[in-house]
Parts: C-alpha cells; sequence; structure tokens
C-alpha cells in the first residue's frame, strides 16, 4: 500500500495541512498513522464529512413546499 504525506492529502482533497492533520489526530481518517511526528495516510483514504457541515431540515422542505401551494 501506498502513502501519501500531509501535503499531497491537502492537495488532493483542496483542504489546508492543518485540516487534514486534525482529521488524522481526531481519527477521521483510516489507516493513518504517525511515525515520529509524521502522518502517513493511504492513498486511497476518503475525505471526511466536515462535522460543521448544516444539514438539510425536512421541517424547512415541508414549509417551503407547502408555502409554494
Amino acid at each position: 500500500m501506498r502513502y501519501l504525506s500531509v501535503t499531497e492529502i491537502a492537495k488532493k482533497w483542496d483542504v489546508s495541512e492543518r485540516s487534514v492533520r486534525n482529521y488524522c489526530a481526531q481519527g477521521h481518517v483510516l489507516g493513518a498513522f504517525l511515525t515520529g511526528k509524521t502522518w502517513n495516510i493511504p492513498e486511497n483514504a476518503e475525505k471526511p464529512e466536515r462535522s460543521n457541515k448544516k444539514k438539510k431540515s425536512l421541517l424547512h422542505y415541508w414549509i417551503f413546499c407547502r408555502s409554494r401551494k
């Protein structure tokens, strides 16, 4: 298995290096491990979902649909 650095993953996922390190430290990237101070991340690792991402509410959708009648 090939491992990529934080810099390479940050470019691949289009996020900052700090975000990648935080994802790894919090355990959101499966298969990532530390060697000294360097994160080794599998090249096929998927970008985790943001924890502060807004979720669409069904209630708001229902109100929107009802107002269009």
